[in-house]
C-alpha cells in the first residue's frame, strides 16, 4: 500500500460508487475525469476479474489511489498512513436496492466468467416484499454471506467500534442525500485535499445522483458487461424505499 491510499470499504448498495465518485472529483478536482470511474478506482476483491489484473492496474496508477473493496476492515491490512472510509446505509433500503440490482444482472454472463452455474434460487425469485422480509430473517454466517443482514451488521459494527481511529471516516448514505456539499467538504478535509472555492459548485453537481445517472456509461461498475442496463444501476438514489414497501 501507499501512504496516501484511500480505501473505500462498504457493503453492496451502500453508496460505494457514490463515494468513489466523490473521491475521484476531489483527487482530480474536475468533473471531466480522465477515464471511466471503474478504471480509476478498481474493485480490489472483485471475483470476476483475475487478481493479478486488478493488482497490475493499481500498481500502474500514478494518481492518488482510491480503492473499492467490499471486505470489512477486519479483513484488510490497516496501513497507519492510509485513509479508510466506511459508508453505511439503512440496511432495509440497501436490501431493496440489492433486489433490484439482482434483476439487472445477467446471470448467464456471470456464470460464463466464473464457471459457476446459475443457482436455481436466482432463476425463480420471490416478490420484492417477500424477498426483503426473508432477508431480514435469514441467519447466515456473516463471514460467508456478507450482504445478508448479519454480514451487513458485522461490517458496520466493526467500523463503528473503530470510529475513534484517526485514519477512519464514517459516512452515511442519508447524510450524502441530505447535504451532499457538506459531506464532500467533510471528506475533503479528512483526506487533506484543498479545493478552491470556485471549483466546488461543479464538483458537487457532478456528484449528484442526476449527473451520475446521466453519465452511467462511465460511472457504473460494469467493465465486464454483467448488467442489462448501466442506467438502471442508478435506480433511485434516495432513502425510504423499504419504509414505503413494508
Amino acid at each position: 500500500m501507499r501512504d496516501d491510499d484511500i480505501v473505500i470499504s462498504t457493503r453492496s448498495k451502500h453508496g460505494t460508487t457514490w463515494t468513489q465518485m466523490i473521491c475521484a472529483l476531489l483527487v482530480f478536482q474536475t468533473p471531466d475525469l480522465p477515464a471511466p470511474l471503474p478504471e480509476l478506482s478498481p474493485w480490489l476483491d472483485w471475483t470476476i476479474a483475475p487478481v493479478d489484473e486488478v493488482h497490475a492496474k493499481l500498481a500502474a496508477q500514478d494518481h492518488r489511489r482510491f480503492i473499492k473493496t467490499h471486505t470489512p476492515l477486519d479483513g484488510l491490512p490497516i496501513h497507519p498512513a492510509a485513509r479508510y472510509i466506511v459508508v453505511a446505509r439503512h440496511p432495509l433500503d440497501a436490501a431493496v436496492s440489492l433486489y433490484h440490482q439482482g434483476s439487472n444482472l445477467i446471470r448467464e454472463r456471470i456464470a460464463e466468467l466464473t464457471g459457476v452455474p446459475v443457482p436455481e434460487a436466482k432463476r425463480n425469485r420471490p416478490s420484492l416484499h417477500d424477498w426483503v422480509v426473508g432477508w431480514t430473517r435469514a441467519q447466515n454466517d456473516p463471514r460467508e454471506h456478507l450482504d445478508m443482514l448479519p454480514g451487513v451488521m458485522a461490517h458496520l459494527g466493526d467500523a463503528w467500534a473503530r470510529r475513534e481511529e484517526p485514519n477512519l471516516l464514517l459516512v452515511h448514505y442519508a447524510d450524502l442525500s441530505a447535504d451532499l456539499e457538506g459531506e464532500m467538504r467533510r471528506i475533503a478535509a479528512y483526506l487533506d485535499i484543498d479545493v478552491p472555492e470556485s471549483r466546488w459548485p461543479a464538483l458537487v453537481k457532478a456528484a449528484s445522483f442526476a449527473e451520475m445517472k446521466a453519465n452511467a456509461e462511465h460511472r457504473a461498475p460494469d467493465p465486464k458487461g454483467l448488467m442489462r442496463s448501466k442506467d438502471a444501476f442508478f435506480r433511485r438514489g434516495t432513502s425510504g424505499a423499504a419504509a414505503e414497501l413494508l
